[in-house]
């Protein structure tokens, strides 16, 4: 699904009835923008300040910003002559970005965010310092110099276009970003609805599917994946050897196993599938059953013998697009209550990439292919596939661009709050003639180190080629000693036995999901466009990313791309941000 948005523009017009018109439909709808936003929202105390928790009145809580942070959103609109829309934006602005106050009153109006519609949905639901209109907003001009009549029509062609602005983020509101279904009961029906709705259950099917032994043969198959897992494990003696180590979502238990054939002198398996039962007798049956204990349940509830801490934490969380399934959010809780203060993730940081894709042959396999089914037009069962992600491989090729980071996860300090998020991204078109792009593709990279740190960014992740023999890397056949690829360093300070710094270089050990390696069976995630562009070489894409958790499943992820396309003279071939929406479930 795409939408346009274009700048709103603000039109002074000299037909009263015009005027009159736009109040009567304000009147019409008013009372389901109330129900949005409660006019008792402004007078009762839940209202946020800007930069801190503190909540109260609408006015109580401007008088504590200025006193305390020497901050007033009025003041700042008014100096940088922001209309309805600009004084939205700044306020999603500074509660999604969080900057300081001083580095808010820098400010000088020309900032891309004010042009942007990322910024006209609410950060807070019902915050009411959205529809608060302060009574000094005056035009430059000196109205009291006016004659009366010329000053009446003034001020109601600026109540009637403050109406129209606020009917169009209404839209906005409503039809975009799903929250028009707020507008549609009073306040008794919802609470009624509330507590006729049994409470949602995400997790069942979730940890029902991982039960059985299909989805495990898939994954411990995928050379790329479980082979780098296991050369991590087996050549790092530094991280493993007489290490605690915490397995999250052991499945059959492979990674444990690694890590008691490493050295760990006790290893913690975590399951909340019915897989851990099987996994408990796959240690027994290698005799690791002293090292490796395995637990049924979900790390969020069990408990560790006696507050145990570990070392490291191994997890394979990643899921489509890397956050899908939303099993990170179970690794950081398993991060914040077992791991000592100097403990290892593995892996230790993962990076999710965008890039232009000419998808054709996806298209014409999922989209084109309902048009003729013998004689007959079933198009309609392909438009549903413009409004889900497509999972799916394709080639080294097809990609349009070089890839671009939209999120750089660094498992030792990222939170679950930061895994719903918004970034810029700006690709440039690698091709050598004009060629239509059909989707944008995501892939995402991953990355051990032993010391637990971020990688460089100038390292490169290691890219599997078919035919590698990656597997006898891990166990050498034959005999024979195992091929050595070539690893990836990133180059840290340390000291000399004269005192000097000297670089030393860090293994580090990485795979990637792009299009460039083998597939794997996260295989990537195609973006396919309903309205696809054209681009040369060296024409920009820019825009914003924006990937959250649904709201009707928190396993799977609503994304929403916004762009627009430049040429190789900065020319922008339309005026308007083309924002397209897709699931991914």
């Amino acid at each position: 699904m795409s939408i346009h948005f274009h700048p709103t523009i603000p039109i002074i017009e000299d037909n009263h009835d015009a005027n009159s018109s736009s109040s009567d439909e304000d009147e019409d709808e008013g009372e389901n923008w109330d129900d949005w936003i409660s006019d008792s929202a402004i007078q009762h105390g839940n209202c946020r300040s800007l930069f801190d928790d503190k909540v109260g009145s609408v006015e109580d809580i401007l008088a504590y910003d200025k006193v305390t942070y020497n901050f007033d959103i009025n003041e700042v609109c008014t100096k940088l002559s922001l209309d309805v829309h600009g004084r939205i934006r700044l306020i999603n602005f500074i509660r999604q970005t969080k900057p300081s106050p001083a580095n808010v009153s820098l400010l000088t109006g020309k900032e891309s965010f004010f042009l942007s519609d990322d910024f006209l949905r609410p950060v807070l639901e019902d915050d009411p310092l959205l529809q608060y209109e302060p009574g000094d907003w005056t035009d430059s001009e000196d109205e009291g110099s006016l004659p009366t009549e010329r000053r009446i029509r003034s001020l109601e062609q600026k109540l009637a276009q403050t109406q129209r602005d606020f009917e169009e983020y209404r839209k906005i509101v409503n039809h975009h970003f799903s929250l028009g279904q707020i507008a549609e009961s009073s306040s008794e029906e919802k609470s009624n609805a509330v507590s006729s709705q049994p409470n949602r259950d995400d997790d069942s099917h979730y940890f029902e599917s991982y039960g059985a032994n299909d989805i495990h043969a898939v994954m411990i198959q995928d050379k790329v994946r479980t082979s780098t897992y296991a050369r991590f494990i087996l050549s790092t003696p530094s991280v493993f050897e007489d290490a605690i180590v915490l397995d999250v979502g052991c499945g059959t238990g492979i990674l444990s196993l690694f890590a008691a054939r490493a050295g760990a002198k006790k290893v913690f398996a975590v399951d909340a599938s019915n897989i851990a039962t099987k996994a408990e007798k796959i240690v027994k049956a290698n005799n690791l059953d002293n090292i490796i204990t395995v637990i049924r349940g979900k790390v969020e509830d069990i408990q560790l013998p006696e507050g145990t801490k570990v070392d490291v934490i191994i997890s394979e969380w990643m899921g489509y697009a890397l956050l899908y399934e939303s099993m990170l959010d179970s690794v950081l809780v398993a991060r914040d209550r077992f791991l000592t203060p100097n403990g290892i993730m593995a892996p230790s940081q993962t990076r999710m990439m965008l890039g232009l894709c000419d998808a054709s042959e996806i298209v014409k396999e999922r989209i084109l292919f309902w048009n003729d089914i013998y004689g007959y037009d079933m198009s309609v069962m392909a438009e549903e596939v413009y409004q889900e992600a497509v999972i799916d491989v394709v080639g080294s090729h097809t990609m349009l661009s070089a890839p671009c980071i939209v999120k750089d996860l660094y498992l030792s300090s990222v939170t679950t709050r930061q895994l719903d998020f918004t970034s810029q991204f700006r690709l440039i078109s690698s091709v050598d003639r004009r060629t239509k792009v059909t989707a944008f593709i995501l892939y995402f990279d991953t990355f051990f180190t032993a010391s637990g740190n971020p990688v460089s960014p100038e390292t490169e992740v290691q890219i599997i080629h078919e035919n590698e023999a990656v597997i006898a890397e891990v166990w050498p056949l034959g005999g024979r000693p195992a091929p050595q690829r070539r690893m990836s360093h990133q180059h840290k300070k340390g000291k000399s036995l004269e005192g000097g710094e000297v670089a030393k270089a860090e293994v580090v050990t990485s795979f990637s999901t792009g299009p460039k390696s083998i597939p794997t069976h996260w295989k990537q995630t195609l973006f396919l466009l309903k309205e696809p562009f054209v681009v040369d070489e060296g024409f920009v894409v820019h825009g914003h990313f924006h990937c959250r958790k649904s709201d009707s499943n928190s396993r799977e992820l609503d994304v929403e791309v916004h762009y627009t396309v430049q040429d190789v003279g900065n020319q922008i071939q339309s005026q308007d941000v083309v924002v397209a929406m897709f699931k991914i479930q």
